[in-house]
């Protein structure tokens, strides 16, 4: 990885993903994570201080970006939880069959080269009857806000490390073999065009 992507860029997403509203969304979210929980993208750690102890045998946190791992080391040891990170991204997770029971995916989806394959291994490694719980942003619904997105797509994903502003979550989550049980989404405050978020779960 050159500088941009390996000392600069982990700072900026660190920043941006941990503004007020996106923490709301982790808080929503995490605690609700048990048993032998896959993190996909944990980044630097921002969801670790959400992960209820008592609920959490193991995390499994994958990561492909190394400085974003060394910035992760602080808030996973300030947890006390046992993680394991795993220095790769979502389209390769090098888990068992139906190993794990949650898998945690937010703020993750947008960057993933090949989305689709990502949501096929995350469907593979869950075991029958756990849950997907996800908060992404994506695609408007719109027309004005698509068309913004879909122009500033191109140098976004420069900038944001391959951040795309426009995928269609829902669809790619169902892509990968889930059923999304329970969806909600709205616009977070800050500018529509990256700001529609969709949260929830699947299995």
């Amino acid at each position: 990885m050159g500088i941009y992507e390996n000392h600069i860029l982990p700072h900026v997403i660190n920043l941006c993903c941990g503004l007020k509203p996106i923490r709301r969304q982790r808080q929503k979210l995490v605690p609700e994570a048990s048993g032998r929980i896959l993190e996909v993208g944990m980044g630097t750690g921002l969801n670790m201080p959400y992960y209820d102890p008592d609920r959490v045998e193991v995390i499994y946190g994958l990561e492909p970006n190394e400085r974003s791992c060394e910035m992760a080391a602080g808030p996973i040891g300030d947890s006390g939880l046992k993680v394991d990170m795993i220095g790769l991204d979502g389209q390769e997770i090098p888990l068992e069959n139906n190993s794990v029971d949650t898998v945690v995916l937010t703020y993750t989806l947008c960057t993933i080269p090949d989305a689709h394959k990502a949501m096929t291994e995350m469907r593979r490694v869950l075991r029958p009857g756990g849950r997907l719980l996800f908060s992404e942003h994506g695609k408007a619904p719109d027309a004005a806000v698509r068309k913004w997105q879909d122009r500033l797509n191109p140098m976004w994903k420069v900038i944001g490390g391959g951040c795309n502003l426009n995928r269609d979550i829902p669809d790619l989550i169902k892509s990968g073999g889930f059923k999304i049980e329970a969806l909600d989404e709205m616009y977070l405050p800050g500018p529509k065009f990256a700001a529609y978020t969709y949260w929830g779960s699947a299995g």
